[in-house]
């Protein structure tokens, strides 16, 4: 009886022993290379239908690469076999240890596989001496097999947002599920087209199960959720409102009272360069900058105004009683116009036919607080990768990073 390889247990390469193994040295690194033939006289499984069978139809050398043993890496020389199968004529062998065509085997692409979750395409490729290319499709092929289609049964509330997806104002749209907290949908675009496939996937019977979406003012998403489920509520998040009025009335009020203050550099350049600490929240203030704050409002009535009537606008999001909420808006807003300041005026004008969305809130207290920490994590994502060519596996990334809990 022959002598079984010691290599041939520590490999595990089911249905084949080592017959010759050596080493080389290729470009300062050192190579471990074993070569393999097929155990006589076993039965060999179609890879199409699973039949098994004795007969062989030919075989051909092929080069796989294999997991390193310790600071070598392996290459297996594997004649890979094509059965002779009675339903369905000349296949290739299935093996548990190497998908049909492959020229890694399975373990290996795992391996592959798991460290692209911490680590980017490039390194993980240098890691292993493998071609970028091959490590972006083991990892995509992975990502595929462990995600799956996506549950869109029993959906009843999504949020979406933006995010840049490259430079030049190019954007893609992802859509959530808030409570489970997993992402749903990421498509290119921000505008109604570019959601509508979502909308197609989920269907008309989900579409009518769906109760509530909590977007920014994107009227694009707007107008597509009432166009395909009418019934929904909209809901407006507090985030985005708040910070286009920082941008829209804090920043504009704190350029123009700068711009008084040309004659007088030494105030100019205290309110110019205040921005931060005006939009920052009271409990996030730093020591020492709530007294700067302080002093700064009581110095500048416009400033202390828009500010005062930020909280107050920020206020409307406590509320869980569209009366009390409703009250409060029409206080807020008759505070706004009366208060002299353009782009205060201006900005309560433009947000008034908003206001279903905002009370909206008091029956489904949401936000996309959720979402601006997908985006954070999508922002984390592109720079491990220093972006992507491929929208499909990016996508497929953040899906993994999001997969939802519950």
């Amino acid at each position: 009886m022959a002598q079984e390889h010691p290599i041939t247990r520590l490999g595990g390469w089911v249905g084949y022993e080592v017959i010759e193994d050596w080493r080389e040295h290729r470009a300062g690194h050192s190579w471990c290379l074993v070569r393999l033939q097929a155990v006589r006289g076993g039965l060999r499984q179609c890879s199409q239908c699973g039949d098994w069978t004795p007969a062989v139809h030919d075989q051909q050398e092929r080069r796989v690469r294999d997991l390193p043993i310790f600071e070598h890496r392996v290459e297996l020389i594997v004649p890979r076999i094509r059965v002779a199968c009675s339903r369905c004529g000349p296949k290739v062998e299935r093996l548990s240890w190497l998908e049909p065509y492959a020229r890694v085997t399975r373990r290996l692409g795992e391996s592959v596989a798991q460290l692209c979750r911490v680590a980017s395409v490039r390194h993980v490729a240098g890691f292993f001496g493998l071609d970028w290319k091959t490590v972006k499709e083991l990892d995509f092929a992975s990502l595929e097999r462990r995600l799956g289609p996506v549950d869109l049964d029993g959906l009843q509330v999504i949020g979406m947002d933006e995010f840049a997806i490259q430079k030049g104002h190019r954007y893609a749209t992802v859509i959530v599920e808030p409570m489970r907290k997993r992402v749903l949908w990421v498509g290119r675009g921000r505008g109604r087209e570019d959601v509508r496939p979502f909308f197609e996937l989920l269907g008309a019977h989900r579409c009518k199960q769906l109760r509530a979406a909590v977007m920014d003012m994107n009227a694009g998403y707007e107008l597509e959720v009432k166009r395909h489920c009418p019934q929904a509520a909209i809901v407006f998040d507090l985030f985005h409102v708040v910070a286009k009025y920082g941008r829209e009335v804090i920043d504009r009020v704190r350029l123009d009272r700068a711009n008084e203050l040309r004659a007088d550099k030494p105030a100019r350049r205290v309110v110019k360069g205040a921005r931060w600490l005006l939009l920052k929240n009271r409990e996030s203030l730093a020591p020492g900058q709530d007294i700067q704050l302080k002093e700064l409002l009581q110095a500048n009535r416009a400033l202390f105004v828009v500010h005062v009537l930020r909280d107050a606008l920020k206020d409307l999001w406590s509320y869980r009683h569209p009366g009390y909420a409703q009250r409060a808006w029409n206080s807020w807003y008759a505070k706004a116009r009366r208060s002299r300041i353009e782009p205060l005026k201006r900005f309560a004008a433009n947000l008034k036919p908003y206001l279903p969305g905002i009370l909206a809130h008091c029956r489904f207290p949401l936000g996309t607080n959720l979402i601006e920490g997908i985006n954070n994590k999508i922002k984390v994502i592109k720079r491990m990768a220093y972006g992507f060519r491929d929208d499909a596996y990016f996508f497929l990334k953040i899906r993994a990073a999001f997969p939802g809990v519950g």
